[in-house]
C-alpha cells in the first residue's frame, strides 16, 4: 500500500456547522452593510466556488469581512457545533499509514480549538485556513509541496461543488461526501473523481 495524502475540508465534511456558519455570515454581511444572505440557500450558493472569490463577486468588501467577521465570531457560542458521525475509526486508523491535513475557507484558530474539542488533533499535521490563504488551490498546492507528495497520490475530499473545482485545478483526487452542505446530486453534476457516503469509504480509497 502506497502512502496517500488525505487533505480534508473542514466545515460540512468532519463537522456540522451549516446552520451556526449561515447565521454569523449573514449577520457579518449585514454589519457591513451587504446584506446578500437571507437564508441557508443564499449562504450555501456563496460555494458554488471559492466561498472569498463569491463574495468579492456579489460586491463584498473582504477587509471589512474579515474584520466584522473576528468580532462577530468572539462573541459567538460554537457548542452547536458536533462531529459528522463514523469519524473517529476512520481518521484513527487513516493517520495509522497517511498523512491528514486540513484545507478550509475556516481559520485556523477556530479549526484548531474544536479539533481539541473533539480529540482530533492528534491525527492532522498540517491545517491551512483562511488566515493562510484565500484559495483552495493555492492551500492544496502548497500542503503537496510542503508535505513532498505528488499530485496524484493525494485526496481532497470536500462536501461543495467549489471544492471539487479547485482540487481539479490543483491537479489532486477530487473526493465529494453526500452529507455536506451541497446535495449529492449536484455534486455528482459537478463531476468529482469519488463520491462517498459514508466516512468509512475512504479507507478503501486508501488501498487502491
Amino acid at each position: 500500500m502506497s502512502e496517500k495524502l488525505f487533505l480534508l475540508d473542514f466545515d460540512g465534511v468532519l463537522v456540522d456547522s451549516l446552520d451556526f456558519y449561515a447565521r454569523v455570515v449573514g449577520a457579518t454581511l449585514d454589519k457591513i452593510g451587504t446584506p446578500i444572505v437571507r437564508s441557508r440557500e443564499d449562504y450555501i450558493s456563496l460555494f458554488e466556488g471559492n466561498f472569498y472569490d463569491c463574495l468579492k463577486q456579489r460586491g463584498v468588501d473582504l477587509d471589512a469581512f474579515i474584520q466584522a467577521g473576528r468580532e462577530i465570531r468572539a462573541k459567538a457560542d460554537y457548542g452547536s457545533i458536533k462531529p459528522q458521525p463514523g469519524w473517529n475509526p476512520v481518521l484513527e486508523t487513516l493517520s495509522r499509514s497517511h498523512p491528514l491535513t486540513i484545507i478550509s475557507s475556516n481559520d485556523s484558530s477556530t479549526i484548531k480549538a474544536m479539533l481539541k474539542r473533539f480529540e482530533w488533533n492528534i491525527y492532522f499535521g498540517e491545517i491551512f485556513g483562511s488566515d493562510y490563504l484565500y484559495s483552495k488551490k493555492g492551500k492544496l498546492i502548497t500542503a503537496l509541496q510542503k508535505i513532498s507528495m505528488k499530485p496524484d497520490q493525494a485526496y481532497y475530499v470536500g462536501d461543495t461543488i467549489g471544492d471539487i473545482k479547485e482540487a481539479r485545478e490543483a491537479g489532486v483526487k477530487s473526493v465529494a461526501v453526500s452529507w455536506g452542505w451541497h446535495s449529492r446530486e449536484k455534486l455528482a453534476a459537478a463531476d468529482p473523481d469519488f463520491m462517498i457516503d459514508k466516512p468509512e469509504e475512504l479507507l478503501h480509497l486508501s488501498i487502491l
